[in-house]
């Protein structure tokens, strides 16, 4: 069997890259803010350029098409007797399961979500005036906050230029690299955005990299931050960061009206999605849940002060990871319930949150622990794994082949994975793994995965700023592939972990990677990710005709309850082998354990949350019909209580969504391009105001007539004040 090759030119010809780079680290450039004197403050926010002198890297000779392809069925179907799977109007026995849960009470955390200490409470330090308006000025807590949760706006835009502007400045005047981490420490440390160990070790994992990287870069404090946040940020032009992937000369085949529904009892893959797992070795019961640093529930997080601060038996909605027990108990309560699975999905993020305190050794034992657990409880059956970001260390680090050097490459990372990922991959994978952990495997005749390394458009991977034009040439490959897979008429499912419409990717990277859907439409049929921890989907759309959604992207749910929410897992229904095969998932299924009554009664129940079709009365799960649930959720607000009760997984730590939520979540569906808001969701946003505003009219002018027509009733006799019945309504009103 011969693979046709596409007639097109090698990518980037004669490619003369500009290094540029960028600062992701926006906890430790804040750190910095204070190191400067007065006469430094003219550096916070000037268009800085640095005077540098840095080789710049040669772009190494990749080509593409000489790379081997997966071309032999990877998959041998199991006959499943009997098996079917029927969409249902309703389930009783959930409808009462969940009624019950919905009785559960609040897990109480008592301490604030945030990053790091509130200082405002005085903790006996005595601060420089400059230092003082400036932690004022910047709003610290509300950056933290907006870190934590990837919602950026003008607050962390203005921190992220102010500590920029003053790093560049250190690192102007001649400081070293060991003094520079040593400030960074020791102000971290006396301002109380950390506790000590905690800053330290962010200094030290982080601190390294990013000084090598705003050493060799030249952009400002502004093109600097406008890379990293995106449109939280100015919207600042770079020439040197806009990039085009290259497309064959290919004729885009014709567009349908409509994709067709898939048949009904036709023969279907049952899939399995696991995500962000975050398995916590050093989870402790009954430890401190309610620290103040990024990740509680171990030994060192102290001591519980009250029981209600004590970490659970299976996990806990604090900040808090996920235990072994509750890992093995979730996969054997698959592989008992779940015996006819065909095939896993699995998009990366093993690792705990231990970010300040984590190393290569132990997140790659972490790996290898996990693979061999995979191995054992599922043997035989097929792993499509993804890369997280977490699985670096430090997170996010993920420097793109040219950085080769022994002690900042990673090829400690990409090799391991090779090794471990060959227990379910082909051997032609190895190539591309072990270049950018990205692969492409055909499944059966007719359809591929591809696994793409989403950590290329992770805009808190500070290495793209030296170069970011397509890094590890993976979206070019990936062109090369849908190209491949569209002359061999395969359908095409895309896995990865990042959501290419997230905000913590990369603008430039998803702009490139949305024109690639919408050329391939007819090829990738679906695409999975996690990330979020959250319930979710995203939407694709005809770049230049909104009214025709081309795509759709799954987003799985976590594993870690990290943080409120319920461990959970998705289980796929895709289109399978037969002559009118679309290759679409037909429907889905969200598993969840209520971690609350887990901890309560000593034993977790693992339970189907919803059926995507049944839930939210779908004839199929076309792009179209996802975009006309988006429009339900738009109008209708019980459809829209929902979707965001399944969203936070039934989470009963799940806080309440007014407008401004609403208008969030749901363009986070619209947004299958990131950093692009206004262009997804003017009309959307438009709407809901307006509802919101009927909405308040409508309960205020009730009020008001229901609060009169009281008042009427009155007699005036009654009124020993000297009002009359109107004039008490109009009194009251006016309190």
């Amino acid at each position: 069997m011969t693979q046709q090759q596409p007639p097109w030119p090698s990518p980037y010809p004669n490619a003369n890259p500009n290094p540029r780079g960028k600062c992701w680290l926006i906890l430790v450039l804040i750190a910095v803010l204070p190191l400067a004197d007065v006469g430094a403050l003219p550096f916070l926010f000037t268009h800085l350029k640095p005077q540098i002198n840095w080789t710049q890297p040669e772009m190494e000779s990749w080509v593409i098409e000489e790379q081997p392809r997966s071309i032999q069925p990877h998959l041998e179907p199991v006959l499943h007797p009997n098996r079917t799977h029927r969409v249902l109007s309703s389930d009783s026995t959930d409808a009462e399961f969940l009624q019950r849960l919905v009785s559960i009470r609040h897990n109480q955390t008592a301490s604030s979500r945030m990053l790091w200490y509130d200082v405002a409470g005085g903790d006996g330090l005595v601060y420089p005036p400059f230092v003082d308006k400036a932690l004022k000025l910047l709003n610290l807590k509300q950056v933290a906050f907006e870190i934590e949760n990837s919602v950026m706006s003008k607050v962390t835009c203005t921190a992220c230029r102010a500590g920029a502007g003053m790093l560049q400045h250190q690192i102007q005047s001649g400081k070293t690299d060991a003094e520079l981490i040593r400030m960074i420490t020791d102000y971290c440390t006396n301002l109380n955005i950390q506790s000590a160990r905690v800053c330290q070790g962010v200094a030290q994992l982080f601190g390294s990299e990013l000084i090598y990287v705003l050493k060799r870069v030249n952009l400002s404090p502004d093109e600097l931050c406008s890379f990293v946040i995106g449109d939280g940020c100015a919207d600042v032009y770079n020439p040197y960061h806009e990039w085009e992937v290259i497309f064959p000369p290919v004729p885009k085949p014709p567009r349908l009206a409509d994709l067709p529904i898939p048949m009904e009892a036709a023969p279907f893959f049952k899939v399995l999605h696991i995500s962000d797992t975050h398995y916590d070795p050093h989870y402790a019961e009954g430890s401190n849940a309610d620290c103040n640093e990024p990740l509680c529930c171990r030994l060192s997080s102290g001591r519980p002060a009250t029981p209600n601060a004590a970490a659970g038996k299976w996990g806990d909605y604090r900040k808090c990871d996920t235990p072994k027990r509750t890992v093995d108990h979730m996969l054997s309560h698959i592989a008992e319930t779940h015996k006819d699975i065909d095939y896993i999905l699995w998009t990366g993020d093993l690792p705990p949150h231990d970010v300040w305190n984590q190393t290569k050794e132990e997140n790659l034992a972490i790996i290898k622990d996990t693979v061999k657990q995979m191995v054992e409880m599922f043997p035989g059956v097929p792993i499509f794994p993804a890369l997280g970001n977490h699985e670096s260390a430090p997170v996010n680090s993920f420097p793109p082949p040219y950085v080769n050097q022994v002690d900042i490459s990673i090829s400690w990372l990409y090799d391991e994975l090779d090794i471990q990922w060959r227990r379910w991959l082909p051997q032609s994978v190895t190539h591309t793994v072990r270049r950018g952990a990205f692969y492409s495997v055909l499944v059966r005749p007719g359809f591929r995965i591809t696994s793409l390394n989403m950590n290329y458009c992770n805009n808190k991977n500070w290495w793209l700023l030296l170069n970011s034009t397509d890094p590890a040439t993976e979206l070019q490959w990936f062109i090369y592939e849908l190209q491949s897979a569209e002359f061999s008429n395969e359908k095409v499912h895309v896995i990865g972990h990042i959501p290419p419409g997230h905000s913590d990717c990369l603008k430039v990277w998803s702009r490139n990677f949305y024109k690639i859907i919408s050329r391939y439409e007819s090829t990738v049929t679906a695409q999975f990710y996690g990330h979020t921890h959250y319930d979710e989907f995203e939407m694709f759309y005809d770049p230049h005709d909104l009214n025709h959604p081309n795509g759709i992207a799954y987003i799985g749910p976590s594993v870690s309850p990290y943080y409120d929410l319920n461990p959970g897992y998705r289980i796929y229904y895709v289109d399978g082998d037969h002559d009118a095969t679309t290759r679409l998932v037909i429907d889905h299924e969200s598993w969840i354990m209520n971690l609350k009554e887990a901890n309560l009664y000593g034993y977790p129940i693992w339970y189907k949350l919803y059926t995507a079709r049944a839930a939210y009365n779908m004839k199929a799960l076309r792009p179209s019909d996802w975009n006309n649930l988006l429009n339900e959720l738009t109008n209708n607000q019980e459809l829209f209580e929902l979707y965001y009760k399944y969203y936070w997984k039934n989470s009963p730590a799940r806080p309440t969504c007014d407008a401004e939520c609403k208008k969030r979540l749901i363009c986070d569906c619209r947004s299958g391009r990131s950093h692009d808001r206004k262009h997804f969701c003017a009309e959307v946003e438009s709407k809901i105001d307006e509802e919101s505003s009927k909405s308040w009219k409508s309960w205020f002018y009730k009020g008001l007539t229901n609060s009169a027509e009281e008042r009427t009733e009155v007699p005036a006799a009654t009124t020993s004040d000297g009002y009359g019945p109107l004039d008490v309504v109009i009194v009251n009103v006016g309190g």
